[in-house]
């Protein structure tokens, strides 16, 4: 699986294009912004969209998912409880632990991951973690809103950090020192990891 991190909008969202090289399909993770960016990018690497992928409702991560819809076909996927506050068309209703398959080499398992939203997800397969505002390099998502909730997110953040500790962390924005990061960089350096009880010295 090839990934292509893609820097979208005016709030440091990452796009994310995942493709199999094999047979050209993908998947777009989050199209919040700059969609003639992203369809360039599939027509340059001339690439099939498959599905497009959100990780929760938030307008800066989902406000092109209908072009993309519109223009390739794809399906627009997201996770149940997040739906009613989605004002688009979704075609594949997630849940957890479902499994997300594009062309022969994409294959992401569905992690429910609320706190942020209460239908927030993660992708997780081929050793990388595609984490949309649950959990960002050095730092994690906003639980002050009405339907957030800072616990729900941290017992989120604490079943993540389970994986394997060379996980590629990809966040949902460009908010910390590097675009990316490791499960193992975040429990020794992330700024909750004590106060979610993730922490690594």
């Amino acid at each position: 699986m090839l990934v292509n991190q893609l820097k979208v909008g005016t709030m440091e969202n990452f796009c994310y294009i995942l493709s199999c090289p094999d047979t050209r399909k993908a998947a777009v993770i989050d199209p919040g912004a700059d969609e003639h960016l992203i369809l360039a990018e599939l027509d340059r690497h001339v690439l099939e969209l498959e599905y497009i992928l959100l990780t929760h409702f938030h307008y800066d991560h989902t406000c092109k998912a209908s072009h993309l819809r519109q223009a390739t076909g794809a399906l627009v996927a997201m996770h149940e409880a997040d739906i009613p506050y989605f004002r688009e068309q979704v075609d594949v209703v997630l849940k957890d632990g479902d499994i997300i398959h594009a062309g022969e080499q994409i294959r992401l398992q569905v992690m429910h991951t609320p706190g942020h939203t209460p239908g927030g997800v993660c992708y997780y397969g081929h050793g990388r973690l595609f984490t949309g505002d649950t959990l960002f390099v050095r730092d994690s998502g906003r639980t002050d809103f009405a339907y957030s909730h800072r616990p729900t997110l941290g017992a989120s953040l604490r079943r993540v950090m389970q994986l394997p500790e060379d996980t590629v962390v990809m966040p949902g924005h460009d908010y910390g020192p590097a675009p990316a990061s490791t499960l193992l960089e975040e429990k020794r350096h992330n700024i909750n990891a004590k106060e979610y009880g993730f922490y690594k010295p």
